[in-house]
């Protein structure tokens, strides 16, 4: 499939999910949610891609935000359903996507932007990123779950802060706040994003999917996330990929997981 606000590159066992709109310093505007849903569609049905890394073209951002111009005359309904389906469509399918999501982050992620980093599963960092929820300046909230999901990375007073200030932080800080796991140069973060990549590729990615599974439980009204793991735990002993785990463990060799 074609698309004119995002490029999606297959290789191997990966999919790198690229925004490229580097005239609007690849902000979101409703183009390009849609056409993200619709590769994260196509990606979740292709038995070769195991892992997505979601990007943003050009030095200067990952995404600098959402696209104001868009909304700016929207009234209080409007605004809510732009919301819900926004998270619908490509936030909360990005959190709760079976196959692992990696951002990297190179330049800026302010709003929308960086609420679609904290959708992926976790985030690395180029050393320039810096990292914001501008929303509070702009008589407005974050409305992508930046309000959630912030709180539940980096801690309350932490995300109240950023909120509250709409200031922005920079890798060092993100790091340390523990928002993004790595930080590296600018040139070297799609070669970490790909050797992470690797590393994951080893492993199950059944039994990766049932792990965001319940981990992202914890974080749902209403479900007790460790009784989500007991499910999971359970329904790991009925794939193929156990049964090729265990047999690989006990005749001391390498798995070669068929992922099913």
């Amino acid at each position: 499939m074609k698309f004119e606000n995002i490029l999606v590159e297959k290789n191997d066992f990966k999919a790198v999910v690229t925004i490229n709109r580097p005239s609007k310093l690849n902000a979101l505007n409703k183009s390009t949610l849609s056409e993200i849903n619709q590769a994260f569609a196509e990606i979740e049905s292709d038995q070769n891609i195991k892992i997505v890394i979601l990007t943003g073209s050009g030095e200067k951002a990952f995404v600098a935000g959402a696209d104001i111009s868009e909304f700016a005359d929207f009234d209080v309904q409007e605004g809510q359903s732009l919301a819900a389906q926004g998270q619908q469509m490509v936030f909360d399918r990005i959190a709760n996507f079976k196959k692992p999501v990696i951002a990297a982050i190179n330049g800026f992620a302010l709003g929308g932007g960086l609420e679609l980093a904290m959708a992926a599963h976790f985030r690395i960092a180029s050393d320039n990123a810096k990292m914001g929820l501008p929303e509070t300046s702009l008589g407005v909230i974050p409305g992508y779950g930046g309000t959630q999901r912030l709180s539940q990375l980096i801690g309350k007073g932490r995300a109240m802060e950023m909120i509250m200030t709409a200031g922005m932080i920079d890798a060092k800080t993100a790091h340390s706040y523990g928002l993004v796991n790595h930080v590296t140069s600018p040139e070297e973060l799609l070669d970490l994003a790909n050797s992470l990549a690797d590393k994951i590729a080893k492993n199950s990615i059944v039994a990766i999917g049932f792990a965001i599974e319940a981990i992202n439980a914890n974080d749902e009204d209403g479900i007790n996330g460790f009784e989500k793991e007991i499910e999971n735990f359970g329904k790991s002993f009925g794939t193929e990929d156990f049964k090729e785990g265990t047999s690989a463990f006990l005749e001391k060799r390498k798995a070669n997981f068929p992922n099913r």
